[in-house]
């Protein structure tokens, strides 16, 4: 909070020891340190109770699972994507197969064209 070094706490005791003088400054410093205790607390409830009033807890629950929610629509949209994907792989997939399948039965056809066409040809 305070940038307090140990040259300005050493020249505040001095100003302290100063002022106050040797035998009443220990009862001076547990009273400022019974002072900035209290401070401490009243700032704390303070503050405790000004998260209850604005509902700080429901607002950090509604940004966490505003946030869950981002995270699941991005999963949502991934899935999507990878499904795409899936299908169109099985449609090549799928025309690959078809494009074999129409080429063996094409062969078999041809041969016995082929085969048709040679007999001709050597007995003719």
């Amino acid at each position: 909070m305070f940038d307090i070094g140990f040259p300005e706490l050493l020249l505040v005791s001095v100003v302290a020891l100063l002022v106050v003088g040797p035998d009443r400054l220990p009862e001076t410093i547990r009273t400022m340190a019974l002072w900035i205790g209290r401070l401490r607390r009243s700032f704390a409830n303070i503050r405790q109770e000004i998260e209850n009033e604005i509902g700080a807890d429901e607002i950090r629950a509604q940004l966490y699972n505003e946030s869950i929610m981002q995270d699941i629509k991005q999963s949502r949209e991934t899935l999507q994507e990878v499904k795409n994907d899936v299908a169109e792989a099985f449609e090549q997939v799928n025309a690959s197969v078809s494009d074999l399948n129409s080429d063996t039965t094409l062969k078999p056809q041809q041969l016995k064209d082929q085969d048709d066409d040679q007999s001709r040809n050597s007995s003719g």
